[in-house]
């Protein structure tokens, strides 16, 4: 066990490597499909992805716009020349024997990723992104003594992010994976579904007590969620910390994650540049692009993040409330819709509430999705209105909100139809107040003293008598009146 004053000693520096698979209909070079979730084994494959003789790639354009949308939701522009490149290699699943990749001259270079940590504000710098093709999938399946190839995966496009080694921190890269995720998914780069792998996390860590000077690093890699990136860093940062404390030394390798027994396992030697001898790839020719088409993708970027977060800040909500829109994409956009549309802020402010908490509540419990919850913009904002008006009582917008999201309809028919409407007529409130009064006349003269604890029963009386429709605000106001007339 390592105490906290030796942890301390050590300073943990993280990189991070992305592959985000670019939302498109075919691959990078062949016209085969590139969505494999349901796809039976081996049957999204063309003769370009298996690199039969005479077969020649031919670029995705849609891939190379997502490329460019990636950029500028990096804080940075596209490379106006790129070019492609053999990387050798030869496992199993990669048939050409070859994968190719943009190592001389990458789409994107530079840019950044703004996290907040705690309250802390974090900068990680990129280094770059390069456009790459795939491989397959080894699937080993478990007590046989054989592997079996998946090939439905090879030559999709990928989006290959490498940040600078700028983390200190398992929150810290937790973040990081996090921000990168919901920017390609607002930029539409990605659908970026952590479950079917179309972003997976490489983390590079290195621990040293000279903070000037790097130490070995380790890779972890196919990380597919935020949680087992902090918890691989964790356990990077203990591994590596134990054994230079034991005097023995941290070998550079490739690492895999068993998220069963959450901690990391050596897989091979971790390999250099050199090992995979790139060349130029002779078939592809280079990318370049004009400042006309760099600048229409430019000004067909979507609102992301952090200008969300701005907007929806402005509203007063939490900062928990804050990242539940961001993160619940469909939920945060209908937020936005609103405040575009000039809705009232406070009516605004209600429905987001709402959302990222009693919606937000059945998504969790699955008895809802976002995607077919019924959120329409007239309906929720009546319901509002009428919580502003005091027509309906919290209490009761939120049993016609549960009815709004599951089936849709009209807010002031469903109130209507569950009894739930408020008594805000002030001759009619005022003969039930009038009557409760007479009936509780110890409780009226307490009232009448300034026992504060007696207004409390007579509302609760009064609520009982109107079988709950009055309005708890308007009755305190009429007890007073009505007892200071008296």
């Amino acid at each position: 066990m390592i105490s906290d004053k030796v942890q301390k000693q050590y300073t943990p520096t993280i990189g991070i490597e992305c592959h985000v698979q670019l939302k498109t209909k075919t691959k990078l070079f062949s016209a085969a499909g590139n969505d494999a979730r349901e796809a039976l084994p081996n049957t999204l494959i063309s003769h370009i992805d298996l690199g039969m003789p005479g077969a020649l790639p031919v670029l995705n354009e849609k891939a190379v716009e997502l490329g460019m949308r990636a950029a500028f939701a990096l804080n940075t522009k596209p490379q106006k020349l790129s070019t492609f490149d053999r990387k050798h290699y030869f496992y199993p699943d990669l048939p050409t024997g070859y994968q190719i990749t943009q190592f001389y001259n990458p789409i994107i270079k530079g840019g950044h990723v703004i996290v907040n940590v705690d309250g802390k504000e974090i900068k990680v710098n990129i280094h770059e992104a390069h456009l790459e093709a795939d491989a397959g999938k080894s699937i080993h399946p478990t007590g046989k003594d054989y592997s079996l190839i998946d090939l439905n995966r090879v030559g999709t496009p990928l989006l290959e992010i490498v940040s600078e080694p700028d983390m200190h921190s398992a929150l810290e890269a937790k973040a990081y994976a996090k921000e990168l995720y919901l920017l390609m998914r607002y930029a539409e780069v990605s659908d970026a579904n952590l479950f079917y792998g179309n972003m997976r996390f490489d983390v590079n860590v290195s621990i040293s007590t000279d903070t000037n000077k790097l130490g070995t690093r380790s890779e972890t890699k196919n990380l597919n969620s935020f949680k087992s990136v902090e918890k691989a860093v964790e356990y990077e940062v203990k591994r590596q910390i134990e054994l230079l404390e034991k005097g023995q030394t941290v070998i550079q390798e490739t690492r895999g994650w068993d998220d069963a027994k959450q901690k990391t396992f050596s897989q091979r030697g971790k390999e250099e540049a050199h090992d995979y001898r790139y060349m130029p790839d002779p078939d592809i020719p280079p990318i370049e692009l004009t400042d006309s088409v760099i600048a229409s993708t430019q000004s067909s970027m979507p609102k992301l993040p952090n200008e969300l977060r701005d907007k929806l800040q402005s509203l007063g909500l939490s900062n928990s409330a804050t990242e539940t829109l961001i993160e619940e994409m469909p939920a945060g956009k209908f937020v936005i819709g609103l405040l575009d549309k000039g809705f009232n802020n406070i009516d605004v402010k209600r429905i987001a509430n709402w959302l990222t908490s009693e919606v937000q509540a059945r998504v969790t419990s699955a008895q809802l999705t976002w995607e077919n919850a019924k959120l329409e913009p007239a309906s929720l904002m009546l319901l509002a209105q009428m919580v502003s008006k005091n027509e309906i009582s919290s209490t009761g917008a939120k049993v016609v909100l549960g009815e709004l999201v599951t089936n849709g309809g009209d807010a002031l028919k469903i109130a209507e139809s569950k009894n739930l409407l408020q008594v805000s007529n002030e001759d009619e409130l005022t003969k039930i107040v009038e009557k409760v009064l007479a009936e509780n006349p110890k409780a009226a003269a307490d009232i009448k003293a300034g026992e504060m604890k007696a207004i409390g029963f007579m509302v609760g009386q009064i609520m009982k008598a109107s079988q709950g429709k009055a309005n708890p605000s308007l009755t305190q106001t009429l007890i007073k009146k009505l007892l200071q007339s008296k």
